[in-house]
């Protein structure tokens, strides 16, 4: 396989985030890669799926397969929208006409930062900020793509960032798609256990695979005044020289 890689941009950084898009790109052509976008290409049907409407996502997901191509990767700056397409899509186009060529994409399509480390082998960047972080691993990154030492490698190569680990690390933020709609109380409850974990060891940031935690975990931060910044791996990664 060359070394040209077909972007994913899922909805939430396409409509509320597009920096994270573009330094996403950034990122993938400074390691090398030829970075190709289709301008067609929509939602992956998460959100339809999670809230149980498969027909619908179905649907969504006929109109990713006929964007992206079977033999080029495919990278994504999300672990939840990867995982839908790897794991999701088997119970959308298993035995149906679609079968093969959705099995050659689940086979290509990586979660950014497992791309970096695991295909490309390459984990430093330039990036630096001075500060003190928490990673949060988000529930799509640890249960649907396993991804746990991959994005630490990739911060623990950014000058002044020193990245604290919390007491219960891998807890949800507490979106979940519709989950955050239908039990609002326990969303926001979830959001503030995570943030005070965060506070517990003086964090600066917190940092994730997927915009939709931490929309979810800025919108507590801002609405109580906290002096903690969200951001997205790929924006840790080109702080410092993405806008050369």
């Amino acid at each position: 396989m060359s070394k040209e890689v077909e972007l994913f941009v899922p909805c939430a950084v396409d409509q509320l985030c597009p920096e994270t898009a573009f330094n996403t790109i950034k990122l993938l052509e400074k390691a090398g890669c030829k970075v190709i976008y289709n301008p067609k290409q929509t939602c992956c049907g998460l959100p339809a799926y999670h809230a149980g409407f498969w027909d619908e996502a179905k649907k969504i997901g006929l109109h990713f397969l006929k964007c992206f191509g079977e033999d080029n990767y495919i990278v994504s700056p999300s672990a939840a929208c990867t995982g839908m397409i790897r794991n999701g899509y088997n119970d959308l186009f298993t035995n149906s006409i679609e079968h093969n060529r959705c099995r050659n994409i689940q086979r290509h399509i990586f979660e950014l930062s497992d791309f970096l480390v695991n295909v490309l082998k390459k984990e430093y960047f330039g990036a630096e900020l001075v500060g003190t972080a928490v990673y949060h691993d988000a529930c799509s990154a640890s249960h649907d793509c396993h991804l746990k030492e991959e994005p630490r490698k990739l911060l623990s190569h950014v000058g002044g960032l020193e990245i604290v680990e919390t007491a219960d690390q891998e807890t949800c933020c507490g979106f979940g798609y519709s989950f955050s709609v239908q039990f609002e109380g326990l969303s926001v409850a979830m959001a503030a256990e995570k943030v005070k974990q965060a506070q517990a060891v003086h964090a600066d940031y917190i940092i994730s695979t997927d915009t939709t935690c931490l929309l979810q975990l800025q919108a507590y931060i801002n609405k109580h005044h906290i002096p903690i910044k969200t951001m997205h791996l790929a924006d840790v990664l080109t702080t410092g020289w993405a806008n050369i």
